[in-house]
């Protein structure tokens, strides 16, 4: 199967599986969350699913959760049971790079606000050894960036300022990408990878002008991936959050 159709496979396997009727559901973002969210509209329409709402992390999201006839709500009014969202990089321990799409703070408040945390949905190349191989996504408050990124050079990476028009985004390439938020985000590379995610999550969480990291440490609890072979389902091995 091409990459996309494994997405797919991953994405209305967690949904059939995952979502029930009367449940709210967090909405990831980017192009495997999407065949979950056109899923979950396809079982709403079919009448399979009912009373579902969705949460969504982003204007990308909530624009094609309206496309698809699946309901939205805020976190004010309700909180998520669980979110269904893709992975840039997902280790054994279910650890994970998120955030290459531009959505990771929201994503993270989503994730953490569900009693049942995340479930991840990706096909086989997202799974690695150790987080790393890319980038690490770092929202960044826009006042003073230059003196941030100093700061995250400082533990071992090299960070780049996201601009438009780079990677799957559009726009101009000479203008910082704003999130949702408008926040700036810094694509921070370690060489050597990062074997201690949790560590580095609190040495970015000290550096003023750090909004989140693109690290997601024990929230996901489970993993739906797609391989040629088949979908498999990957337990957390620290259990749910």
């Amino acid at each position: 199967m091409r990459g996309e159709d494994l997405k797919r496979a991953a994405a209305e396997r967690a949904v059939e599986e995952r979502v029930e009727s009367g449940m709210v559901v967090g909405l990831g973002t980017g192009s495997t969350a999407a065949f979950a969210v056109r899923r979950i509209g396809e079982l709403i329409a079919s009448g399979e699913l009912e009373d579902v709402r969705g949460v969504p992390t982003s204007a990308r999201t909530a624009a094609l959760a309206r496309e698809a006839s699946v309901p939205l709500v805020t976190l004010a009014e309700a909180r998520p049971r669980l979110t269904i969202d893709g992975a840039d990089e997902i280790s054994p321990d279910l650890s994970l790079i998120k955030g290459r799409g531009g959505a990771l703070l929201r994503e993270k408040i989503v994730a953490h606000a569900g009693e049942e945390g995340l479930v991840v949905i990706a096909d086989g190349s997202k799974v690695v050894d150790v987080l790393g191989e890319g980038p690490l996504p770092v929202e960044i408050e826009p006042f003073g960036w230059e003196v941030t990124l100093e700061h995250l050079a400082s533990l071992g990476c090299e960070p780049t300022l996201r601009l438009e028009g780079g990677g799957s985004q559009t726009g101009d390439p000479t203008r910082p990408y704003l999130t949702d938020g408008g926040n700036y985000t810094a694509d921070c590379l370690f060489g050597g990878g990062i074997p201690d995610p949790a560590a580095l999550q609190d040495e970015i969480q000290r550096i003023p002008g750090a909004l989140e990291s693109g690290l997601f440490v024990g929230i996901a609890r489970i993993a739906v991936v797609a391989r040629e072979s088949g979908v498999e389902a990957i337990e957390a091995l620290h259990g749910s959050p």
